[in-house]
């Protein structure tokens, strides 16, 4: 015959053989050491029967039903999936909110037909933006390949942080 009895600490169910009663055993779920309490009449459940052969064992542990007791605490419940923050477009909408951007202008893409239009270019960001939304400007130095002639290029441009 087998107790069933419940963890005076977390109410985890439990099931050991009566033999075993007056023993101290570790919870496996709290983990923490309690006594086998006596036998009583309510508590006895008929043992299992033998282990059977390997072979037959594995087809009956997917035929068993399974039984889990949820551990019940007065602790706050924690949550494991957190809502996601909104995007920042949807951040930006709200009054009072502004995020910051980042807009990179190459110096490559402002080369028109025998006339170099960066300075202009950087010029007219920079006056849509106003002062008061910039938050830096860095120079970058990149390289790239040419198309025509498949030779590799260095070229410079700016990286302008500001607020949209």
């Amino acid at each position: 015959m087998d107790i069933v009895f419940k963890c005076p600490n977390c109410q985890t169910e439990l099931e050991v053989d009566a033999s075993a009663s007056g023993e101290t055993i570790t919870c496996p779920a709290c983990e923490k050491d309690i006594r086998i309490p006596e036998p009583s009449p309510d508590m006895l459940r008929p043992s299992a029967p033998p282990t059977p052969p390997p072979a037959i064992k594995g087809a009956m542990d997917t035929a068993r039903e399974k039984r889990f007791v949820v551990p019940v605490t007065d602790k706050p419940v924690e949550l494991l999936i957190k809502k996601p923050l909104p995007p920042l477009e949807a951040q930006a909408r709200e009054p009072g909110k502004r995020i910051i951007r980042l807009k990179t202008i190459r110096h490559s893409d402002c080369k028109e037909v025998g006339h170099d239009k960066f300075d202009a270019t950087v010029t007219e960001f920079l006056n849509e933006v106003g002062d008061e939304n910039i938050v830096s400007i860095t120079p970058i130095n990149y390289s790239y390949i040419e198309l025509g002639t498949q030779k590799l290029l260095t070229d410079f441009g700016v990286m302008i942080v500001y607020r949209g």
